[in-house]
């Protein structure tokens, strides 16, 4: 099956983006920090508006555009890259306890890759959805702030510090966050 991509560079989209395997890379604070520092770079240099967004255990989920003048496709490519490099080495010099397990992982996913010098950290593609609707959108950004309540994280989406649920409760989350409502 073909990944699906971005192909309107003006439209809004729903964006997954999964670790390999699907390792739980993000139970961590540090790895979940390098996210939201890595969105804050892409948010004020690269033009990515973000309409919602939520870190889970091993995967991400973005409501997301750009603004006039940037690709949403390179941004997202060069937000994996850079943050797969980031993780990775974290991982290797952090007091890790999972760190072989996890490292052999990523070198395996990366072995058949030629694009890959040493470890895959991210699968391929962002599971790219378009937004066509107000009611596909209301939809989307309900589901991506009930991750965490239906993996029983918390009891209410807005309590989950790595989501935009709060910025739609009223509060200030730690990314600036468009609303669409």
């Amino acid at each position: 099956m073909p990944l699906k991509t971005i192909t309107d560079k003006e439209g809004i989209y729903f964006l997954t983006s999964t670790v390999v395997d699907w390792v739980d890379v993000f139970t961590r604070p540090i790895y979940r920090y390098i996210i939201i520092d890595s969105l804050k770079h892409c948010i004020n240099e690269k033009g990515l508006e973000l309409y919602a967004w939520v870190i889970m255990s091993n995967h991400i989920h973005l409501v997301a555009a750009s603004k006039a003048g940037f690709n949403l496709s390179d941004t997202m490519r060069d937000f994996k890259k850079y943050t797969s490099k980031k993780i990775t080495t974290a991982i290797l010099t952090e007091n890790e306890s999972r760190k072989e397990w996890m490292m052999n992982r990523f070198e395996y996913a990366g072995k058949n890759d030629v694009k890959i010098k040493n470890y895959k950290f991210w699968q391929d593609g962002n599971e790219a959805k378009p937004i066509y609707s107000f009611e596909f959108l209301k939809q989307k950004i309900d589901y991506i702030h009930n991750n965490p309540v239906k993996s029983e994280i918390v009891e209410y989406a807005e309590q989950y510090k790595f989501s935009s649920a709060i910025d739609y409760a009223g509060g200030k989350g730690l990314l600036k966050t468009l609303l669409a409502w």
